[in-house]
């Protein structure tokens, strides 16, 4: 902001473009994914990026800022479905969900370096930095093959062979698998081709009420807003904001890696409906805080009741309700509408985070408490419609998955 003279409203909208930026990435990913490949899609994805990190660093004024912003957010837009539906794809049953959510280990983890890297180097600098994963992974997915589903779905069947074997070991035996989804594949060649209007039919609405539900309770159960206030939270308890920031980012990693460990055991409804609860306690410890301080009943230690609530809401996000969602999407659709459908689930995602982030500052100012007793809601919301409606994944191939939800 003082480097290029720029007021709050514009470093405000060059703050909130990003997920707009994704929004738009979300909803060309699926289809993308679909036309040239989960890897094509995402060296596009990349290179993109790339390009988003270039402009900023040589940003002389907002637009140019804006611009680069909104190219890095489509990126991330695109990543955040092809990435979990890649690993998905190649991954054996019984290490699937652990690999998911290594995924959400690593986003946690470029979260820390950025910190703390960013808390030592100027913002060109860190901008710069952006540039170095997105050419790692442009040059890593020169040396992995492609999804073997994806190779069979358009018809590839020698590198459809030469792919699966290559994942599973040269001296694995793949014919069952590679029999199962051959024949998961021949029921869906004889359907039309996939179009929007297919997410609502009978035998496809309750997989795509599952997908956006979760999405829409990961979103509005406040975590975005909690994010974009928590610095203020540090510091009204006495912590420096980068320190709190790169502490926060500490308990990410270490609760996903536990995650990791215990989902392919524990499973997903049971860890969701945890997270769900945990969110619930956060939820109602911040807002009452909230409320004791507003009505002058509070000590000293208040700001440190504050922490304890955020960081707990905040640790059972990533337990399930962060990352989760993200596998359930991309286990449950079927291949002829995995592009459709989880472009829609991840335009959902991103659409929430734009409206909880850019309400959140507003909502706060009318009624602190009450803002994180509306989030409260949306969890008890949440626990119902987890119990309710999400399958049981853990342990079943993804045809499985999908013909036992038919």
């Amino acid at each position: 902001m003082e480097e290029l003279g720029m007021s709050s409203e514009e470093y405000s909208m060059f703050g909130s473009i990003l997920p707009i930026g994704a929004m738009v990435g979300s909803t060309s990913c699926g289809r993308a994914a679909d036309l040239i490949g989960r890897k094509g899609t995402m060296k596009m994805s990349s290179i993109i990026s790339i390009a988003g990190w270039l402009i900023i660093y040589l940003s002389l004024g907002p637009l140019s800022l804006d611009v680069g912003r909104f190219l890095t957010g489509y990126g991330i837009g695109v990543n955040s479905y092809v990435v979990p539906v890649f690993i998905a794809e190649i991954t054996p049953t019984h290490l699937r969900g652990a690999l998911l959510t290594v995924h959400q280990v690593a986003i946690s983890t470029g979260l820390l370096v950025a910190y703390t890297v960013g808390a030592f180097v100027s913002w060109r600098t860190l901008a710069l930095t952006g540039m170095i994963p997105c050419a790692v992974m442009i040059l890593g997915l020169y040396f992995i093959p492609d999804s073997p589903r994806w190779l069979a779905m358009v018809g590839c069947q020698a590198e459809f062979n030469a792919a699966l074997q290559k994942l599973r070991g040269d001296t694995a035996d793949v014919s069952r698998e590679e029999a199962a989804i051959e024949e998961s594949l021949v029921t869906l060649q004889h359907l039309p081709k996939a179009t929007v209007l297919d997410l609502f039919l009978e035998r496809n609405l309750r997989l795509v009420i599952i997908g956006v539900g979760l999405m829409v309770f990961q979103q509005f159960s406040g975590y975005n807003g909690v994010v974009f206030y928590a610095n203020q939270i540090f510091t009204s308890a006495g912590v420096p904001p980068n320190v709190g920031s790169i502490l926060y980012a500490c308990l990410q990693i270490i609760v996903l890696s536990l995650g990791a460990v215990i989902i392919d055991k524990a499973g997903r409804r049971p860890l969701l409906m945890i997270s769900a609860s945990g969110m619930l306690l956060g939820s109602l410890l911040t807002g009452a805080s909230f409320g004791l301080k507003e009505h002058a009943l509070v000590s000293d230690m208040g700001p440190m009741f504050t922490i304890i609530g955020i960081m707990i809401y905040m640790g059972s996000y990533c337990l399930g309700l962060g990352g989760i969602p993200w596998i359930v999407m991309s286990e449950i659709f079927p291949l002829h509408i995995k592009g459709i459908a989880g472009s829609l689930v991840t335009l959902v995602s991103w659409g929430g985070s734009w409206v909880v982030s850019f309400t959140f500052s507003f909502l706060m100012d009318w009624n602190s408490y009450g803002t994180f007793l509306m989030f409260a809601i949306f969890c008890v919301v949440a626990i119902v419609f987890i119990w309710k409606l999400v399958p049981e994944t853990k342990g079943r191939t993804l045809e499985e998955i999908q013909a036992s939800m038919e």
